[in-house]
C-alpha cells in the first residue's frame, strides 16, 4: 500500500469523470470504497472536496489517498502515432480496453488503426488479438468493423457462441451506435434522417463510396440520423450521428451529401476557396464511435462509452464543446 499521492491530469484526460478517472488509473478499486473516500474528504481535485460526477481538467491535481489496490501497470489512455508503431500488441491491447468479462471485450480503438488487413496495412486489430488467444486455443474475433480513420467502440467477442449472438445482433440491428463527428458549417435542420443509395467506385485514391442513382446496380440502400449538439460561430457543428444501416463510409459519405462534410477527413473533405480551415484544428478524420447499446451474450445489455481521441479533444477545447451537451448515456 503506497502513501499519500498527488497525480497530475493529463491533457488526454480532459473532461474525464473523476470516477472514470480512478476506474483508469486503479482498476481495482470499488465505486462503494471511491464514494466513501469522497465523502471523508480523503480525495480532493486541486485541495478541494468534489463528487464523484466532477470532471478533470488537465494540469490539475487529484490527491490520493493510500488505497489498498495496484495501479494499472501499463499507461492508460488514448495512444499516441509513435506507440501504435513500437508498443507490443498485448499491451496496446490492454490501453485500449473499455470493458472485459468472460464473454465480450470492448476497445476503444485509436484513429489511425486499421482493424482489419488489405493492402498497405502492416498492422491491425484482427492480427493483433492473436496475443489475447485463450488457453483453449480460442483467439477473439472481431463482430464489426470501423474504418482506419475513425475511433472509438470496438466490440471483440471472446467466443465463437458469443461472436454468433453479437453478429446476428447488428445484422438484425438490434444495436444503437451512436458517433461524434464535427462538420464543416451547420445544417440547416437541426435533426434529421439521411436516407439514400450507396455505391462502391474505384479510383486513383483507392475506393471511394458515392450516392447511387436511382435503379443502379450494385448499390445499397443507407439510413443514418443525426442532430446538432453545438456549433462554433456558424462555422461548424458537432453532430451526434447514428447509423441505422451499416453501409461502408455511410457516415461520412451522408455528411457530405447534406453539405456539411467531417472535418479532416482525407477522402470525402472538399476544400473550398471561400471556407478557411480553423486554425488549432488538426487534419485528422472528426468522426468517434462514442457509445453502443448492444445486447450481451449472457443476456441484458452492455452499454459502453469511449473517450475521445486526442485530436478530438484538443478540438472540443478549443472551441469551448462541453461534453455533457450531449446528454450522456449511462453505462453498465
Amino acid at each position: 500500500m503506497a502513501g499519500i499521492e498527488h497525480i497530475k491530469v493529463e491533457p488526454d484526460e480532459a473532461g474525464m469523470r473523476l470516477d472514470r478517472w480512478f476506474k483508469v488509473h486503479f482498476p481495482g478499486l470499488g465505486f462503494g470504497q471511491l464514494q466513501k473516500l469522497m465523502r471523508s474528504g480523503q480525495v480532493r481535485v486541486d485541495g478541494g472536496r468534489v463528487k464523484t460526477d466532477a470532471r478533470v481538467q488537465p494540469g490539475q491535481m487529484v490527491r490520493v489517498p493510500p488505497l489498498d489496490v495496484d495501479a494499472k501497470a501499463t499507461k492508460s489512455g488514448p495512444i499516441a502515432g509513435k506507440e501504435l508503431k513500437h508498443s507490443g500488441d498485448a499491451e496496446l491491447l490492454a490501453r485500449m480496453l473499455l470493458h472485459e468479462d468472460d464473454k465480450v471485450y470492448v476497445l476503444n480503438k485509436p484513429a489511425g488503426l486499421a482493424v482489419q488487413g488489405g493492402s498497405g496495412v502492416s498492422r491491425h486489430i484482427d492480427k493483433m488479438l492473436e496475443a489475447w488467444t485463450s488457453q483453449k486455443g480460442e483467439k477473439p474475433r472481431l463482430v464489426h468493423r470501423l474504418d482506419r480513420d475513425t475511433s472509438g467502440v470496438l466490440v471483440v467477442a471472446r467466443t465463437r457462441g458469443a461472436a454468433q449472438k453479437l453478429t446476428a445482433a447488428f445484422r438484425e440491428r438490434d444495436t444503437k451506435k451512436t458517433y461524434w463527428s464535427l462538420v464543416k458549417g451547420v445544417p440547416r435542420k437541426h435533426e434529421d434522417k439521411i436516407s439514400t443509395w450507396l455505391v462502391k467506385e474505384a479510383t486513383a485514391d483507392g475506393d471511394r463510396m458515392r450516392i447511387a442513382k436511382h435503379g443502379e446496380e450494385g448499390a445499397d440502400h443507407a439510413v443514418s440520423y443525426y442532430r446538432v449538439v453545438e456549433t462554433a460561430a456558424q462555422r461548424l457543428a458537432w453532430l451526434e450521428m447514428e447509423p441505422y444501416t451499416g453501409r461502408t463510409h455511410q457516415l461520412r459519405v451522408h455528411a457530405l451529401h447534406i453539405g456539411h462534410p467531417i472535418i479532416g477527413d482525407p477522402k470525402y473533405f472538399e476544400d473550398d476557396p471561400n471556407w478557411d480551415f480553423p486554425g488549432g484544428v488538426q487534419k485528422r478524420l472528426h468522426l468517434h464511435a462514442r457509445h453502443i447499446d448492444i445486447p450481451h451474450p449472457n443476456g441484458g445489455r452492455l452499454r459502453i462509452t469511449a473517450p475521445l481521441p486526442p485530436h478530438m479533444v484538443q478540438t472540443w477545447n478549443l472551441l469551448g464543446f462541453d461534453e455533457a451537451s450531449a446528454g450522456e448515456p449511462d453505462d453498465e
